[in-house]
């Protein structure tokens, strides 16, 4: 009974035809290759994501915040505070207090620069060897899917 009740709950004859169950697929895929990537560098994705979001940040010499890497990476305020504190313990960044108490600036530390330098185009290459089989204009196609459904 179960085994036939799913074909009425679903317009799809297989899960293969679901846009989801296929992105699903598709970032495990993509996370996998990712972090096998960042493994040698000490980093987890996250923590890849934050690093790089804190120095983008910081590309101006301005001083950030840990909201300003949360809303930038897209991260919750708590999971942003968390990975900046596994960076500080392994020395990728300090964060330091200024003028508010309660709030703490994030920075790279050299060690920090130096890893970054290393994981970005390790993570470049990843990218590009994942969507290989893309052709240029399907991977045009891609991103500007990809902001239609994130950037709106």
């Amino acid at each position: 009974m179960i085994k036939n009740s799913i074909e009425n709950l679903t317009t799809f004859t297989k899960p293969e035809e679901s846009p989801g169950y296929l992105l699903w697929h598709v970032s495990l895929a993509w996370r996998r290759l990712i972090e096998e990537t960042l493994k040698p560098l000490n980093l987890t994705h996250p923590q890849f994501v934050v690093l790089t979001t804190t120095a983008w940040l910081m590309r101006n010499g301005e001083s950030i915040t840990q909201i300003d890497i949360s809303k930038a990476s897209g991260l919750d305020p708590n999971t942003t505070s968390q990975v900046l504190r596994g960076l500080e313990l392994k020395n990728f960044i300090k964060r330091t207090r200024f003028l508010n108490e309660r709030s703490k600036n994030p920075e790279l530390t050299d060690l920090g620069s130096k890893t970054l330098a290393q994981a970005l185009p390790a993570v470049e290459k990843a990218d590009a060897k994942f969507f290989k089989s893309l052709i240029s204009n399907e991977m045009s196609s891609l991103v500007t899917i990809f902001h239609k459904l994130t950037l709106k």
